[in-house]
């Protein structure tokens, strides 16, 4: 599957799982989506991500959830999305089951990267 392929069905995707979010009673905003490579290598420097990011090719997202209200921080908060995101589609990762865990984090691999 070409890079073009697999961002337009990533870019699906997060639509269904934006509308599967609501479906579960979440409200949301979107994080980063989108993040050039310098954006991405100054927060490596800072510790708040990776150079590499699949969000420098437009495979990843963050999405912020809310609940009654409250803005869920937890990576635990997301694991109902995370794991229904897992099963969409055999290359969907999700970031709570990372080493350090980003549960607000939705990929999709690529070149070995999560």
């Amino acid at each position: 599957m070409t890079l073009g392929q697999k961002q337009r069905l990533f870019t699906h995707l997060v639509g269904k799982l934006i509308l599967k979010a609501y479906e579960l009673g979440y409200d949301l905003y979107l994080g980063d989506a989108y993040r050039s490579p310098e954006v991405a290598e100054q927060m490596a420097r800072e510790g708040r991500g990776i150079r590499n990011s699949l969000h420098c090719e437009r495979l990843a997202i963050d999405l912020n959830l809310f609940k009654n209200g409250k803005y869920l921080t937890k990576s635990e908060h997301h694991r109902p999305l995370g794991e229904w995101w897992k099963q969409q589609h055999p290359l969907c990762r999700w970031g709570g089951d990372f080493s350090k865990p980003d549960g607000n984090h939705y990929s999709m691999a690529h070149q070995g990267r999560a």
